[in-house]
């Protein structure tokens, strides 16, 4: 099979490169001049198999990705690579006979080389047939929330492993995905494989489209049937990675394509250029509409206009007429920002609400419509519209009562209705908007105090898509995490409107190629501290975050008053499946077990030695001799815990225990060997 730029059709490839396609043709050239007959049916055999192609998005189905072992001990049986291979060579592999020498002589003797190789220059590889164990190890936690608030998690690891163990602990539970991947433009370079993909790679559309394929459909898992996902993405993969979310997500759960203007080119050619999308899907669409669920965003300038209006009434002492006068020179001053839906409301009343006069009459004539409504001063009928008053008299009473009937300076002049800048707020968000993108990448430089991560989103920009998209108390995923925005844009929302929404981000620790041939030449190499602390995670995600929340940078220099929000920072783990056979590897999924219950309070972070241990969310019980007591314990809480995790390999045990659970408290099954449970089969995953 071959790779076809724009188009999709499967074709089969020679030896000498040359399709499928064309070897049919010549092969028919030549039947012709033997005999014109058989060519003929051949011909039309041939023209029936082109037509039963697959329709779609057909593309070369390259191997998983494999994952390097960073902290997996060389040993006897493991395969191995080089930890730093040269560009261009060919990623070899090889098995260790054994291990040799001690301490920074320790050599490794592989299969098929003609020397021993110094451990220090390799790392285990785990191939993808193989079952590998995701844990976490936290790597600390900023606190400046209520205990009973929701952690955000920060996650440095492969996505692929943290989507299959978020399988475990959110499957089904996310309301909101939204994602930033790899636009695969050729101005930039991104891995596959552990390898950069090149710019004149012929088969880095068909790598970018096996190394999204894989990622989405272990996302589309993770959503609620309420769940969306927003795909950023630009014109390069956009057509193809709109085909890919059909396959994955169903045509019939298409939401909209939404276009962000953010630069634009004065000298171009044709257009200004400068666009980004994002595609929008639903897990199933059937179950927004049935929920009545519909996305409003707040009308650009509203909080400007309200803030103008404040000062304006308070200005103004509370005098009406010089507050709306005051207010009007404002919006002179805001227009350029305003949406006209904000700038027509340009009256302040005697409440300090601001209003806009509008129509009383009603679009169609109905006898209902049509009664006497008197002015308040005069006592006589007003001017009624020719189809009668847009509310019926019961309505038209409480508008009254409210004050939201405007009458004239007598009985001759019809009223007109106050409506209130307070009650149109938002509206439906439109699919295209422009929103300069500079701004994302200035706030990053201000926080971190340089630049070191290229074309950050904005989170204000986020922060509106999010609002419109995700419940007020929404888990919202980003598994391209890169330099932290989605965390940012979720922790001010949330201060913002008061919501408790959770973001879950999930990074990497990849060096830019750029710095990479920087260290190579100072002679670091992967997993060296100094090259590690240039990766995204170490060196933007995790400084970040961190700066936004407390207000201080790194350096100890300030940056703001921060935000009340809990974050915990994460490393995923691969675990060494002899331990995990020894039931040794508790500590590694507590952080598991403790998003699995919200992450919300204190993790049970070690293997309780009484058999049971209760935490503000979750309880586990390690030992089932302690079954009565977990249970006494458990009902004897005001609260019970929302989850119960009950380490047996016996269903009958589990049954037993699950039964005297208080109703409140979700039982799960983990087994003896603990990350059995997390036990992940990357090859039958695909």
């Amino acid at each position: 099979m071959t790779e076809i730029k724009n188009a999709t059709i499967p074709t089969q490839r020679t030896a000498a490169g040359r399709s499928g396609s064309n070897v049919l043709d010549d092969a028919l050239a030549r039947a012709r001049a033997l005999d014109p007959a058989l060519a003929s049916t051949l011909a039309r055999e041939v023209a029936a198999l082109r037509d039963s192609r697959k329709f779609g998005l057909v593309y070369e189905k390259h191997l998983p990705e494999s994952v390097r072992l960073t902290e997996h001990p060389v040993r006897r049986g493991v395969k191995v690579a080089r930890r730093d291979p040269k560009r261009g060579e060919e990623a070899l592999t090889w098995r260790v006979v054994k291990v040799t020498g001690k301490g920074t002589d320790r050599m490794a003797h592989l299969v098929g080389a003609e020397a021993p190789v110094p451990i220090a220059e390799l790392v285990v590889v785990r191939d993808f047939g193989e079952p590998i164990y995701p844990g976490l190890r936290s790597l600390g936690r900023i606190r400046r929330a209520p205990a009973d608030s929701p952690s955000h998690m920060v996650i440095n690891g492969e996505n692929l492993h943290v989507l299959h163990a978020l399988r475990m602990t959110h499957w089904q539970a996310v309301d909101l995905i939204y994602i930033d991947p790899p636009y695969n433009t050729g101005k930039e370079t991104w891995i596959y494989n552990d390898r950069y993909v090149a710019e004149k790679d012929v088969f880095k559309h068909s790598k970018w489209l096996s190394f999204m394929e894989r990622r989405l459909t272990v996302a589309r898992e993770l959503l609620k049937d309420t769940g969306v996902i927003l795909v950023a993405i630009g014109d390069d993969e956009h057509h193809r990675l709109r085909m890919l979310m059909d396959q994955v997500f169903g045509p019939h759960n298409f939401i909209a394509n939404i276009v962000w203007q953010g630069s634009g080119k004065g000298d171009a050619r044709y257009t200004a250029g400068g666009v980004d999308y994002m595609l929008a899907y639903a897990k199933d669409e059937s179950t927004l509409a049935k929920n009545e669920v519909r996305w409003r965003v707040v009308k650009p300038g509203m909080d400007q206009a309200m803030e103008a209006a404040k000062q304006a009434w308070e200005e103004a002492e509370n005098d009406p007429a010089e507050a709306t006068k005051l207010y009007r020179a404002a919006l002179r001053e805001l227009r350029g920002s305003l949406e006209p839906a904000v700038s027509r409301y340009d009256q302040i009343d005697d409440q300090g609400r601001v209003f806009q006069a509008g129509d009383l009459s009603s679009p169609s004539r109905r006898e209902n419509l049509k009664y006497d409504l008197h002015h308040p001063h005069t006592g006589k009928p007003v001017r009624m519209p020719a189809n009668g008053w847009r509310f019926d008299s019961s309505a038209m009473k409480e508008n009254l009562e409210k004050g939201r009937i405007l009458f004239g300076p007598d009985d001759t002049t019809t009223p007109r209705f106050k409506r209130l800048l307070a009650d149109q707020a938002d509206q439906v968000p439109y699919a295209t908007f422009t929103a300069p993108r500079m701004p994302g990448t200035k706030r990053v430089e201000t926080i971190l105090g340089d630049k070191r991560f290229p074309f950050p989103k904005d989170y204000e920009v986020l922060m509106r898509w999010f609002a419109a998209v995700a419940p007020p108390d929404a888990v919202i995923l980003d598994f391209f995490g890169g330099s932290g925005s989605t965390t940012e844009a979720v922790m001010r929302l949330n201060a913002e409107d008061g919501g408790v929404r959770q973001s879950i981000l999930v990074t990497n620790n990849e060096v830019a190629a750029k710095d990479a041939e920087v260290l190579r030449k100072a002679g670091h190499k992967p997993g060296d501290h100094e090259w590690e602390a240039k990766g995204v995670f170490r060196y933007v995600a995790h400084p970040r975050v961190s700066t936004v929340v407390t207000g201080t940078r790194p350096d100890g220099s300030a940056y703001s008053d921060g935000l009340t929000a809990t974050v915990e920072f994460f490393d995923l783990a691969y675990l060494d499946p002899d331990r995990v056979s020894r039931a040794r590897e508790f500590e590694a999924i507590a952080p598991l077990l403790w998003m699995q219950a919200g992450a919300v309070g204190e993790c049970i972070a070690q293997e309780p030695a009484e058999g049971w241990a209760l935490s503000d969310g979750y309880a586990v019980l390690t030992n089932i001799d302690m079954s009565d007591v977990f249970v006494n314990a458990l009902a004897a809480v005001e609260q019970p815990p929302s989850f119960a995790f009950i380490v047996t390999d016996s269903p009958s045990e589990f049954e037993y225990v699950a039964g005297r659970l208080p109703y409140q408290t979700r039982p799960h099954r983990l087994y003896e060997s603990y990350m059995r449970s997390f036990e992940v089969n990357m090859e039958a995953a695909q």
